[in-house]
């Protein structure tokens, strides 16, 4: 356990309701005694009141009172205070918030007077690292509060918080239980050959583990591309000549009016990014300028940023003016996106008939394609299916599933099932137990490197570089 004790302002900077500064550590208490003083009956003169046994209070209960400079007894806020006694708190010490009033001035003020009383500032994320190391959560459940944190979806919460419950950390705690049996098994046969060999069945090894626990694995990282969409979203990018109705489009799904929208072609000459939820997914969309062949240097920028924003873009909905026959331009704009992600958005749709359809070459119809009519708001629940479905693929979100939506955990169960694979290679080769041990071995470190049981300092400061201070 770390002898310091650490504080941070915990709610974001700026005016509020209500700003809290956390303390936590073995000084907890006897620094905010120095501080704080209880109400009683009287409010009156809160300078007068003795300082308060913060040691006395209970666990949990909330506390009314002032923050006091000790030094010229004056009140700097009123102010409510919790205690939380250790090991239930966040981080299994002492812990004690002061809810004051959100004001960057009194905030810093109560602040200054837990440092100058024996704390230092909290570094980021140092709370949820003290957590992590006192032994309540693993590192799954402390990326996981950066995902809360980040949540923008009620989708992507639901994946954090299944998460934070420890279901990552009890799947891949049943996986390395059953590879430390087997590499005991496997061990013991290597020690005591003839005392052991009609109590260990070594043979039975390599099925279980291609059978059930490669399975597993291959399931969990199969869960990654519906994971890492649903928690960080896509990029969409609305791409077509001039006029043909991109930003009505980006101003249906966003539901609000963002991209003007007049009749006079090259309207939008820069890039217009917004960002909304569709069917539980965060999306990025992308209003471009018209793509077009044109002298007008402030539209050729805006041309550009739009075929720059095509090659990072996840899904291209390429839109026409369904209305009237296809266009030189038309033709270009499908070449270049060709072979990519895309979809084939058909707008106007209000303005045509079946008989009067626009008339597609047959390397047209093989792109998914939706017909729409963005005036009207026609055509749009079919367009945000189909965007799902390609997205998605057939795979479907189940909030039963264990979800992985970070790149570092899918990373390293490749590496376990390539460590997995090679023992089930050195089964079937007759290799010594000895190489086939080694190959279990790593693959057991590598689980235990998901869950924080043998990740090295590098990679553990780099996860909770990424908080915010006072988290």
């Amino acid at each position: 356990m770390n002898d310091s004790t650490i504080a941070a302002v915990a709610t974001p900077v700026g005016a509020g309701g209500i700003g809290i500064i956390k303390i936590s550590g073995q000084d907890a208490l006897s620094i905010a005694s120095h501080i704080f003083r209880r109400s009683h009956s009287s409010i009156s003169n809160p300078e007068d009141k003795d300082s308060a046994d913060i040691s006395s209070f209970k666990s949990h209960h909330l506390y009314h009172g002032y923050i006091v400079d000790p030094e010229n007894r004056r009140v700097v806020d009123e102010v409510l205070l919790a205690v939380m006694l250790a090991p239930h708190s966040y981080t299994r010490e002492d812990v004690v918030e002061i809810q004051a009033h959100s004001g960057p001035v009194v905030l810093r003020s109560i602040l200054d007077l837990v440092l100058k009383y024996g704390a230092a500032i909290a570094g980021p994320g140092e709370f949820t690292k003290r957590a992590y190391i006192n032994g309540r959560i693993d590192l799954t459940q402390a990326e996981a509060v950066i995902d809360i944190i980040n949540a923008r979806t009620n989708k992507s919460l639901e994946i954090a918080t299944t998460l934070i419950k420890g279901e990552m950390q009890l799947c891949i705690k049943r996986i390395s239980d059953y590879l430390f049996n087997f590499l005991a098994e496997i061990n013991a046969a290597i020690d005591f050959p003839e005392d052991v060999e009609e109590i260990v069945n070594v043979d039975r090894i390599p099925d279980v583990v291609q059978n059930d626990i490669i399975n597993t694995i291959k399931e969990l990282i199969g869960q990654y591309d519906n994971g890492h969409i649903l928690r960080d979203g896509i990029k969409l990018v609305i791409i077509g000549k001039p006029n043909v109705g991109k930003s009505s489009l980006m101003n249906c799904l966003i539901e609000k009016e963002r991209s003007i929208v007049t009749a006079v072609p090259g309207t939008t000459r820069d890039l217009i990014e917004e960002s909304f939820s569709l069917r539980g997914m965060p999306v990025i969309v992308a209003d471009t300028a018209g793509l077009h062949d044109t002298d007008d240097p402030v539209e050729v920028i805006g041309i550009n940023k739009a075929k720059a924003y095509i090659d990072c873009s996840d899904l291209i909905l390429f839109i026409i003016d369904g209305s009237s026959i296809l266009t030189r331009e038309d033709h270009e704009i499908f070449e270049m996106i060709n072979g990519k992600n895309s979809i084939l958005v058909i707008n106007k749709s209000d303005l045509f008939s079946d008989k009067h359809k626009v008339n597609m070459p047959d390397s047209w119809r093989k792109m998914p394609k939706v017909e729409i009519s963005a005036l009207y708001n026609r055509g749009l629940d079919e367009l945000k299916d189909l965007i799902v479905k390609i997205v998605f693929g057939k795979n479907s979100f189940d909030s039963q599933a264990v979800i992985i939506p970070n790149l570092r955990h899918k990373q390293i169960l490749d590496r376990c099932l390539a460590s997995l694979y090679s023992a089930v290679d050195g089964f079937d080769r007759g290799s010594s137990l000895e190489l086939i041990a080694i190959d279990i071995k790593e693959a057991v470190d590598l689980l235990g490197e998901i869950t924080g049981g043998s990740a090295n300092n590098d990679v553990i400061d780099q996860i909770f570089n990424r908080f915010c201070i006072g988290k």
